[in-house]
């Protein structure tokens, strides 16, 4: 029997602190701690998937939380049936005792163990869809407001039209053109066709 863990963040900013300590208090060796940082929605996660790979039939997997395994309702029991009943691997839910394949296997324990599992299992989709509701609506309030998202708008020199015509005439080459407005291609060929444009109206 070998013992693992796994870790998961939504993104790389996000600290992984707490549940990396919770599983080296259980001396779990470093190499069998497997942490991914991205989204719950799925199980598409590469070290998951690695992990999967390794478990094998009397395994023991540790996880801090449902939500850390992931945030999809009908995929969190879809994975967990996978590991325990097919894979014959033993789950270990630290915040939730319940949530230990290793006790209560009896018809009783195995029934109060799939009632916790359906309700942890909700809890943790739907505070995903809250955070979504609320990240879209904080955009949406912040585009109202006139926050512009995506990356800053290049803005040409103030002689980019002379940089231009001398590029026309052929007096100065390409590469210096967009070294002296500071402008890659496409930016100039935009700001460019935007001149054109506004010269015809």
């Amino acid at each position: 029997m070998k013992t693992y863990g796994y870790m998961r963040v939504s993104s790389v900013d996000q600290n992984e602190d707490r549940q990396l300590a919770a599983l080296n208090a259980l001396d779990i060796p470093r190499a069998n701690i497997f942490m991914d940082k991205l989204s719950g929605k799925d199980f598409n996660r590469p070290q998951f998937q690695a992990l999967v790979k390794k478990l094998k039939s009397g395994d023991l997997l540790y996880i801090t939380s449902i939500c850390r395994l992931g945030r999809n309702y009908e995929e969190i029991q879809n994975q967990w049936r996978i590991l325990t009943k097919e894979r014959g691997v033993d789950i270990v839910v630290i915040d939730m005792p319940l949530l230990d394949t290793r006790r209560g296997r009896d018809l009783m324990g195995t029934f109060l163990a799939d009632i916790v599992l359906q309700i942890l299992s909700f809890v943790a989709q739907n505070e995903r869809e809250t955070i979504r509701k609320r990240q879209t609506e904080g955009i949406a309030a912040a585009r109202a407001r006139g926050v512009r998202f995506g990356r800053p708008i290049k803005l040409p020199p103030e002689n980019f039209i002379e940089l231009v015509k001398l590029w026309e005439r052929g007096k100065l080459n390409f590469d210096d053109v967009l070294l002296h407005t500071g402008l890659k291609e496409a930016t100039f060929y935009r700001r460019l066709r935007e001149y054109r444009l506004t010269k015809r109206k």
